[in-house]
């Protein structure tokens, strides 16, 4: 039983992504995203959901709601506006630097979302991340501080709070 939930819920998610990418809510487009879904289900239900009832739990989904909002409007609004102003600036004001910023999230999806948050925000992107350290390095394109912390605070502590509540 464990496992058809498990299944289940990886089906809505995967059969909801193509809908809205396909934009279409044809017979032959629900026909194929039944048929796709269901295969996605069955092969990887194990390794997306690892307790299915964390999906369901609407604070969950609440603090997912807070995040898209955040992020896709005043924080990449900002980030847009910053990597704007730098660029039409005349002395083109850029410190570029990597910085290491230590995460205290744990899930693989929650570090995933975290990294993928940094880098789609302009002006930040994850080169790499040490697991064993538990550390981002991250392209900053003006670093306004090397300290470890002071980076993790500046770039990417409220991505974390989130994810955190969202992913763990």
């Amino acid at each position: 039983m464990r496992r058809v939930s498990r299944g289940f819920i990886v089906f809505i998610l995967a059969f909801t992504v193509y809908v809205v990418y396909t934009g279409s809510i044809s017979g032959y487009d629900i026909v194929t995203g039944v048929i796709v879904s269901a295969v996605i289900g069955a092969l990887f239900s194990n390794i997306v959901v690892e307790k299915p009832i964390k999906v369901v739990d609407p604070r969950r989904w609440l603090h997912l709601l807070v995040y898209a909002l955040l992020y896709f409007t005043y924080y990449e609004a900002k980030a847009h506006i910053d990597v704007i102003r730098r660029i039409l600036h005349p002395k083109l004001p850029v410190n570029p630097a990597i910085v290491e910023a230590p995460y205290r999230i744990e899930s693989d999806f929650a570090i995933t979302a975290v990294a993928n948050s940094i880098t789609n925000t302009p002006g930040t992107v994850v080169v790499d991340i040490d697991p064993s350290k538990k550390n981002f390095y991250i392209h900053w394109i003006s670093a306004k501080t090397l300290d470890p912390l002071e980076a993790r605070r500046e770039i990417f502590e409220t991505f974390e709070k989130h994810a955190k509540r969202i992913f763990e």
